[in-house]
């Protein structure tokens, strides 16, 4: 849970924003139990008004850079303003079930 607070303030702090969802997806992939290493961020902010998707995420990214390059392996990121969210009914698509990586290859 340490890891999964330190994203929800560091993206309330550069951010502002309306809605926050951050969600620890470790246990949907070949981890070992109570890993923080996948997440999914939900983010709805005034801050993205007037910005293309890729300026979005690289201000949600820049926001949380140490715990990219501290041991999270993957960060699902969905960016919206208020009226996109209101577009959306609210709900952000559901992240992709984890094929298994490395635990799946054959020798």
């Amino acid at each position: 849970m340490i890891v999964e607070q330190r994203i929800r303030e560091k993206l309330t702090g550069a951010l502002s924003p309306v809605h926050l969802e951050v969600v620890n997806e470790s246990g949907q992939h070949n981890v070992p139990a109570g890993s923080e290493t996948h997440f999914k961020v939900v983010v709805v902010s005034d801050a993205f008004a007037g910005k293309p998707r890729v300026a979005q995420h690289r201000m949600v990214f820049r926001a949380v850079d140490d715990e990219m390059s501290g041991g999270v392996h993957a960060l699902a990121v969905h960016t919206y303003t208020e009226d996109g969210w209101a577009r959306a009914g609210a709900g952000a698509p559901e992240s992709p079930k984890c094929l298994g990586g490395k635990a799946t290859e054959s020798a």
